[in-house]
């Protein structure tokens, strides 16, 4: 499973898109700096990065993104890749991934109790549950096949000279086209982003396949802003913010105040 590892990277870097927002102050309570900029609430004309609803499973009506986000953004760069082929959502699959994690869960209490607790709300970020653990179930064999997080953090972006990889993290990048499942990756020279499956566009009458990464250099940073749902303290969120005013909205941590920890000492030690 994806999670919160120390360790160093090289990808390449992408260009991002972004989205028009209306923004609302009373759906989200939060702490905030003075550069704070208020959780979005999704209109459904706009395309925005954070989640349209609360992403329990009566209320989610919006599915997890299949298909590349159109607006242009300075940050995000599509990968292109071959077509994917389909992955088996099993049942069985499911259960072995959540009986996997209650092995885990089973050695420690509280600890575990609370990461075995941020996996569930992980999991159920995404539209489809099954999908989901079985995401993450390819994530982790792709980290063993490849050689760790590492490599592929060097495998996937561009590095400069030093550069080290820090810590990654499971969770998911709110786009226009829904939530996106993945991994950040936070180094000592960026904060970069690729989606665990490509995603789908059109080039004329042929659909093309890439993967979705954003890399945002830590001294473009301008603002790291936790947010948790007032309805469901469940839902937590963190808002990136570019010097150039550019937003992100990451969510469906398997490990919030570590990255919340890690992602603000970057911001403040650039």
């Amino acid at each position: 499973m994806s999670g919160d590892q120390s360790q160093t990277h090289h990808h390449v870097q992408p260009d991002e898109q972004t989205v028009s927002v209306s923004l609302s102050d009373d759906s989200h309570s939060h702490t905030h700096t003075p550069d704070y900029a208020p959780y979005p609430k999704l209109d459904p004309n706009d395309v925005v990065p954070p989640p349209p609803q609360p992403l329990n499973s009566e209320s989610r009506s919006t599915d997890a993104a299949t298909t590349m986000p159109t607006e242009p953004n300075p940050y995000v760069s599509p990968a292109p890749v071959p077509a994917p082929t389909p992955a088996k959502n099993t049942l069985d699959s499911v259960k072995d991934v959540l009986g996997k994690w209650g092995k885990k869960a089973a050695e420690a209490t509280k600890k575990a109790e609370d990461l075995a607790g941020n996996m569930w709300q992980h999991l159920k970020t995404g539209p489809s549950f099954a999908d989901a653990a079985v995401g993450r179930i390819a994530q982790g064999t792709k980290v063993l096949a490849e050689g760790g997080y590492e490599k592929i953090f060097r495998q996937t972006f561009q590095t400069v000279p030093e550069e080290q990889l820090l810590k990654t993290y499971a969770c998911y990048l709110s786009t226009s086209a829904g939530p996106v499942m993945g991994v950040l990756y936070l180094s000592t020279a960026k904060l970069a982003f690729c989606s665990d499956n490509p995603l789908s566009y059109q080039t004329g009458d042929q659909t093309q396949w890439s993967y979705y990464k954003v890399v945002i250099p830590l001294h473009q940073l301008r603002a790291v802003n936790p947010s948790t749902s007032r309805t469901n303290p469940s839902e937590k969120f963190i808002q990136i913010i570019s010097v150039d005013n550019h937003e992100f909205w990451f969510m469906g941590f398997v490990h919030y105040d570590s990255a919340v920890k890690y992602i603000h000492e970057a911001l403040q030690s650039r």
